[in-house]
């Protein structure tokens, strides 16, 4: 919020912007220094890494890979590897903003449900509840190459599934049917979806956070110190010009890193407190918070690894295997629609045109078939808690993800340096989700500014979506056997759906929306598609931050981009096209008394 402290003035190549403290210090279309980058990018590096890493140890156990340590590691790698290629896709050919794209919790589910099939059930898991007789049919030994046939086998699976699923979001994205769905999409709407991201998370922050209390707390508290405390505390820091030489600045430090700083001080303590014996031994509460339980990570991962298509063999297909994955990919295109609008929020870039959105999905389209190719046993989503670092950081670059997407891809590659951070206390990540999770939800919530909240219409959609959207998905996954169609196929897609809170919530808001009536004004669309960041140039007004790079004026020059769903110049036939370079409507002051960065902490 606006404090009417000084103006913070920073340095970037060959320019100097004066903004507000509070507005972003680096908006979507902003290079900082190289080393700036290369430091922000490795912060968005390290928040990435909680999911990044939670995906492939959730799916240990049914995928067979039990104590196979170096096969776990090298599906790690894989999955980061991954995600730097489709970060680097997304944020440069698909929806441009500066989003991290990673595995995602929505492919979990439909994948326990094909390993859960008589033929893919694991003989480990089998045998651990004794429906295995090891006597006459004795199980290899972990690591052997008998045991990696056999979670190889069932990777290969997943892959085939993850592949051919994956097309499906290639022809909602570039054929632009999920921009049809946008016109009819409003504040009431965005706000059950994002906010239900964030608050659909809180059992896997809690779950990490609850391991030891006092540490999650003292990285919430770390956070809090460096992200609003001492904001506005510069460090003198020399720059080396050619020009000038060597001149001094003033870099907001803290403000720049504070995500950086928490974990690395958070760390550091736990490491100070092991040593000195503060933590129980391991198996009692508070043991998670030791630096000593996961040394073994560091012997056991290779130096030097390049993942490859195919590493695991040829991914095999089923027609069960694949529409039971088509549940994932529809919860994971409705989750991602949301993050776009948060994104494009925090990061001071207008909201994203239908065009923008087309290329996002049709591009984590093009992520999953890399995933399901590569071998990583997931798909690719984009990520909510990299979208809630851009909040408390105030830097939304896109080339700082970019940065980070280009570091994702060689601590792929490089196995030690990776299983270094996984020696993270879970505790410290469980306070940095408390925190990142919670920006999630503020963003969603920030966007009723636009709405009549005197309207008991609103009150009303506002109410019964979010808590529907809480409620209904946890019923869904305490009875997991309750939907019985006679279809298996439907079950999965109906178990899946329905479990997600932000796709309940947000049917919910969008159907209540759309049949009860209400003017524009009203349900505060006008207001929403009107609305602009101050913070924004006039040239980011225009869209512009979405077009794409070199090719652009070769594209305006030609008529049939038009009709391209994905193109920036794209015309819908209804009307004007959201790619049109008009400037929007001036809006009235009065819509500027409550600004976006109001929801920056």
């Amino acid at each position: 919020m606006a404090n009417g402290t000084p103006g913070v003035e920073i340095q970037t190549e060959g320019t100097t912007t004066t903004q507000d403290n509070d507005n972003m210090l680096y908006t979507v279309s902003d290079s900082p220094p190289w080393y700036l980058s290369i430091l922000l990018g490795f912060q968005h590096y390290l928040t990435a890494f909680g999911s990044t890493l939670t995906v492939p140890l959730v799916l240990q156990s049914a995928m067979c890979i039990g104590d196979d340590r170096v096969g776990l590691s090298e599906i790690i790698s894989t999955s980061f590897f991954v995600s730097g290629i489709s970060t680097l896709l997304q944020t440069t050919l698909g929806v441009r903003l500066p989003i991290i794209q990673g595995p995602t919790f929505s492919f979990l589910t439909p994948t326990f449900t094909i390993l859960a099939l008589k033929k893919w059930e694991c003989p480990y898991n089998l045998a651990a509840k004794g429906e295995w007789n090891v006597t006459s049919d004795p199980l290899p030994d972990p690591g052997s190459p008998e045991h990696q046939q056999m979670w190889q086998m069932r990777m290969r699976e997943i892959q085939g599934a993850i592949m051919v699923s994956s097309l499906f979001e290639i022809v909602i994205g570039f054929s632009g049917v999920i921009g049809l769905f946008l016109h009819f999409i409003g504040p009431l709407v965005i706000v059950p979806t994002i906010s239900l991201i964030g608050l659909s998370l809180f059992k896997e922050a809690a779950d990490l956070a609850s391991k030891q209390w006092y540490i999650a707390v003292m990285t919430m508290v770390l956070i809090a110190i460096y992200s609003q405390y001492l904001k506005n505390v510069k460090i003198p820091v020399c720059r080396v010009t050619r020009r000038d030489g060597c001149s001094m600045y003033k870099l907001p430090f803290f403000k720049l890193f504070p995500i950086l700083l928490a974990l690395i001080s958070a760390w550091v303590i736990c490491g100070i407190l092991t040593a000195a014996g503060a933590f129980p031994e391991q198996g009692k509460w508070g043991s998670d918070a030791r630096t000593d339980t996961k040394v073994d990570v560091l012997e056991k991962a290779l130096w030097f690894r390049f993942p490859y298509p195919g590493q695991w063999g040829l991914p095999t297909v089923s027609v069960s295997a694949v529409f039971g994955m088509l549940a994932g990919v529809l919860a994971s295109i409705i989750e991602s629609v949301g993050d776009y609008y948060a994104c494009a929020k925090l990061a001071g870039a207008p909201p994203p045109p239908v065009h923008a959105i087309n290329r996002g999905i049709g591009m984590e389209g093009i992520g999953c078939l890399l995933a399901g190719a590569w071998g990583s046993g997931n798909g690719m989503t984009s990520y909510s808690e990299n979208i809630g670092a851009i909040g408390i950081t105030r830097v939304g670059s896109r080339r700082v993800v970019q940065m980070g997407g280009l570091i994702m891809i060689i601590m792929g590659c490089l196995g030690k340096f990776g299983a270094l951070f996984v020696t993270i206390p879970d505790p410290v990540i469980g306070g940095l989700f408390m925190v990142v999770f919670g920006m999630v939800v503020a963003v969603g919530l920030s966007n009723l500014q636009f709405v009549d909240l005197s309207s008991s219409r609103n009150i009303f959609i506002i109410g019964t979506s979010i808590f529907f959207g809480l409620s209904f998905p946890n019923w869904m996954k305490t009875h997991p056997g309750y939907i019985d169609t006679g279809s298996d196929i439907v079950d999965q897609l109906l178990s899946v759906l329905l479990g997600t809170s932000m796709f309940v919530g947000g049917l919910t808001g969008f159907f209540l929306d759309n049949t009860i009536p209400g003017t524009l004004e009203e349900r505060g669309i006008l207001r929403w598609r009107q609305k602009t960041d101050t913070v924004t140039t006039s040239k980011e007004r225009n869209d512009s931050v979405y077009d794409l790079p070199c090719i652009q004026k070769y594209l305006n020059k030609l008529t049939i981009t038009q009709y391209l769903p994905f193109c920036p110049n794209f015309q819908p036939c209804c009307g004007k096209g959201t790619g049109e370079k008009d400037e929007p409507p001036v809006e009235p002051v009065s819509v500027y008394e409550k600004k976006v960065e109001d929801t920056h902490m």
